[in-house]
């Protein structure tokens, strides 16, 4: 059976996490292209053995939660992804969307992944973008043909992370954006109830 356009679409933003990234350049400090290829390709080779592992959902979520914390800037994407109200928010408010961002993504996509057991994946190459590295990669689907990915990465945190994700020419960013934007003006624009809302979302 082949997998739908939008099945394809779900595996793709989970593999953002979060996410869901900012297009916003950011130094490239001292980071190396043999350094931004080989965490692209920890990241895949870490998705490729939760999805294919005999982990319960529970621990499948846990997992990807902590994959996210690892190699995503999860303190910059979550404030891309919350516009222009992160520059009002307190540092608590900031804090804890954050984190409850963290675990929304966590759920939301990584209930997807299972669905693509046996999924495989190679970076094809490397290159210097502005101030950033952008890693490419290929992707093969069973029963679909490869696609591209392009991730963003930097060390602007002082560690080698990724904070973008392109594909096929889509920011993943602007949807999540959009989405998030969306759930906070159905609250009102009131911050806290988006933070109690993602909390039990996803």
């Amino acid at each position: 059976m082949q997998i739908s356009k939008i099945d394809r679409r779900h595996f793709l933003i989970g593999l953002t996490a979060v996410g869901a990234l900012t297009q916003t350049a950011v130094p490239a400090a001292a980071m190396t292209q043999d350094e931004a290829r080989s965490l692209i390709g920890t990241v895949m080779d870490d998705v490729h053995t939760i999805i294919n592992s005999s982990d319960t959902e529970e621990q499948m979520l846990r997992r990807f939660e902590t994959l996210f914390n690892d190699y995503g800037d999860i303190p910059v994407i979550a404030r891309s992804v919350l516009g222009p109200p992160a520059r009002s928010a307190s540092q608590q408010q900031l804090s804890a969307f954050t984190d409850a961002f963290r675990g929304y993504m966590a759920r939301k996509y990584g209930r997807q992944f299972r669905r693509f057991i046996g999924a495989e994946a190679d970076v094809t190459g490397a290159r210097e973008v502005q101030s950033y590295w952008e890693v490419i990669s290929t992707m093969t689907l069973r029963g679909q043909p490869p696609f591209e990915v392009r991730w963003h990465v930097s060390d602007r945190s002082g560690r080698h992370l990724f904070f973008n994700l392109i594909i096929e020419g889509v920011n993943l960013l602007a949807a999540e954006r959009q989405e998030i934007g969306s759930m906070l003006e159905r609250r009102g624009g009131q911050l806290d109830r988006l933070i109690e809302g993602l909390a039990s979302a996803g």
